[in-house]
């Protein structure tokens, strides 16, 4: 995407960025109330209405940093709120609530991948924006799951390890909870979580060349 200027790409990631941040938090909120809790539904963040997600420095401000300087796309959405404690299983339908998010960024990377298929064979003038948005999508997707896969707390991959810990480790994981995002910006800022990623990177991108 070198040979385009910065309104186009900003146009191309905007949608993608949306959609991915948007069904990530969505589908926390259904899988905690299908297990029992309503309080994302009860506060209307079961929705695929970005408004009712969108955080302005996390969905907004830092995405479009990211695109604008390049590099890896970092950001978040407003958490879904979630009562562990009201779900019928709180440690095994806890994990399955946690999980939720990055398995609904693989559907969609999936899906880019076939809007990807299909811009390709088309021979039209939309088909070069629908390629470049594809391919937008599956990056944005891929880096979102990885990321909330990280075994950090609050992160997905932070509460999935928790779930699988006898409860007095897990009480002992939960209490490094308010230092997780200092360490992930730690692994930002000293490019330590691009070395971590890469072989994931380069699986899941080895997934999306094998169906092209």
């Amino acid at each position: 995407m070198g040979d385009i200027n910065l309104i186009q790409k900003i146009t191309i990631y905007a949608l993608p960025v949306l959609f991915a941040i948007t069904l990530h938090e969505a589908a926390h909120a259904y899988a905690a109330r299908r297990f029992g809790d309503s309080t994302a539904y009860m506060m209307g963040r079961m929705t695929l209405n970005p408004l009712k997600h969108i955080d302005p420095i996390g969905t907004v401000l830092l995405p479009l940093l990211s695109v604008t300087l390049g590099g890896f796309i970092f950001g978040w959405a407003k958490p879904v709120p979630v009562n562990f404690g009201a779900l019928r299983k709180p440690r095994e339908h806890g994990r399955l609530v946690a999980a939720a998010g990055p398995a609904s960024n693989l559907l969609m990377t999936l899906l880019w991948v076939l809007l990807l298929k299909l811009a390709i064979g088309m021979d039209t003038s939309y088909s070069e924006p629908l390629a470049l948005m594809s391919q937008a999508g599956i990056g944005i997707n891929i880096s979102l799951m990885l990321l909330n896969l990280l075994p950090i707390l609050p992160l997905d991959g932070g509460r999935i390890v928790e779930s699988f810990l006898p409860p007095g480790m897990a009480w002992k994981y939960s209490k490094l909870e308010p230092y997780g995002m200092w360490v992930l910006l730690a692994l930002i800022a000293t490019g330590l979580l691009t070395t971590i990623l890469r072989p994931f990177y380069g699986l899941m991108y080895g997934l999306v060349r094998a169906l092209i």
